[in-house]
């Protein structure tokens, strides 16, 4: 468990660090005692090591207490944030203007999803982790990836198109591992997800959203579609397979930023029904009391403090802390005992029955008994 004062520290100095001002339910209190090894793994395991780091260097304006920050584990500290953010950012951007000239190149246009699109919306784009490219060719996928599948034949016969998971091909691309999504979500999991992909993929032949990186045409989601698709995505990984803050931060920072074109009462009437309200709830209390975003840019409805506490304790540290490891039943276990043990998100998330999801999944792993 996160105890309770590092807990403190950890969100006031992630406040600090996207330029929020502390309030008066959030002490910070700098001293010897603070385990800043332990600090420093939390900002990790959430992928907000720039993001506190920031907050430090606001602290330090005006607290000559941080001495207590070992000077070699700041400057590693300083050294991981431009490395593995920074630069690596710049290398995020390159490898996704390189290929969506490829994409433009051949005939088909190509929108991100999920990492870039959310960063454009941080203050410090760069500040914000960078995985995977996630990518959504208008519904062209099969055909540009027979047309790429040619073109690795040609000129790198070592690039294969890996097809063995549910929703997305997956190839690599100048260092980064690109989905390719023929599917927003995973049909295979969840009844209702079914119908869910097909108002994403509804609102997913809008391609009037685009900006330009390196002189190449790179598309957006609409603010709905994203809207939608973020808290769906969030939400599921919230009731599976773990949740960091970040997560939550993108939310937040896609509100601030398209508040004004996003259409309120759609959206929660499709949250409404596709049983994600309550959670909804849950997740915008927390961006305004713990995370210090402005009142007015979220509907805030009727939520119940004990539960917001309970799922903000739940993402610092998950109450089903398990590892998965082992072969295939080792691992069919863990995620049986991972699914009984998150029954409550569950029900804060789908409006599918456990049991119904629990089957659906079964299913899907048997169709693609590599992704066990």
């Amino acid at each position: 468990m996160v105890r309770s004062e590092l807990k403190d520290i950890f969100l006031s100095l992630v406040r600090l660090g996207i330029g929020h001002q502390l309030v008066s339910s959030l002490t910070f209190q700098v001293s010897s005692e603070v385990d800043w090894v332990q600090l420093k793994a939390l900002a990790d395991q959430h992928g907000l090591s720039a993001v506190v780091l920031d907050g430090l260097n606001e602290v330090s304006k005006s607290n000559s207490q941080l001495s207590t920050l070992n000077s070699q584990l700041k400057l590693s500290w300083i050294g991981e944030v431009m490395q593995n953010y920074e630069q690596r950012y710049v290398q995020y951007e390159n490898a996704i203007a390189s290929l969506a000239g490829w994409y433009n190149t051949h005939g088909y246009k190509m929108m991100v999803l999920k990492g870039y699109a959310c960063s454009i919306d941080w203050p410090k784009p760069e500040h914000r982790p960078c995985g995977d490219i996630d990518i959504w060719l208008f519904g062209q996928q099969r055909e540009a990836d027979a047309t790429l599948g040619s073109w690795f034949k040609v000129h790198d016969s070592e690039k294969k198109i890996d097809n063995s998971h549910h929703h997305h091909t997956v190839f690599e691309w100048q260092g980064f591992t690109v989905e390719n999504h023929y599917d927003f979500l995973n049909v295979h999991h969840h009844k209702s997800n079914v119908e869910l992909e097909a108002i994403l993929k509804d609102l997913g032949k809008d391609a009037s959203y685009f900006v330009e990186m390196k002189g190449e045409k790179v598309y957006l989601p609409s603010a709905n579609l994203h809207a939608l698709f973020l808290l769906r995505h969030s939400m599921s990984n919230f009731a599976s397979t773990g949740f960091q803050l970040r997560q939550l931060l993108d939310w937040a920072f896609f509100v601030e930023k398209h508040h004004e074109e996003i259409d309120w009462e759609w959206l929660e009437s499709q949250l409404e029904h596709f049983g994600m309200k309550k959670l909804y709830d849950v997740f915008n209390a927390i961006c305004v009391e713990d995370l210090g975003f402005d009142v007015k840019l979220f509907l805030q409805e009727q939520f119940q403090p004990q539960l917001k506490n309970r799922v903000l304790n739940d993402i610092l540290a998950p109450e089903f802390s398990e590892k998965e490891s082992g072969g295939f039943i080792s691992r069919a276990v863990f995620k049986y005992r991972r699914w009984k043990a998150n029954e409550w998100k569950h029900e804060l998330c789908f409006n599918d029955s456990l049991w119904s999801a629990f089957w659906s999944g079964v299913w899907g792993h048997l169709m693609k008994p590599g992704m066990i």
